[in-house]
């Protein structure tokens, strides 16, 4: 799978699945709402937008799937 910045995703909430777009992908540690994030070359973290709220997040890419 290759993920990059536009890509279309679905991933897993308490709410259920939600679904919207990377918009960031970060190689290195990172504050995001408040949270630090770990990220690196090997195991980099992605930023995605909700399509329905608008709200960001991160997520490793084990936790998204990209949409067809």
């Amino acid at each position: 799978m290759s993920l990059s910045k536009g890509t279309h995703v679905e991933w897993n909430t308490s709410q259920g699945k939600t679904s919207g777009k990377i918009v960031d992908k970060k190689t290195s540690d990172f504050e995001l709402d408040g949270n630090t994030h770990r990220a690196s070359g090997d195991e980099p973290q992605y930023v995605v937008e909700s399509d329905k709220t608008g709200a960001r997040a991160a997520h490793k890419a084990s936790a998204l799937t990209e949409k067809k």
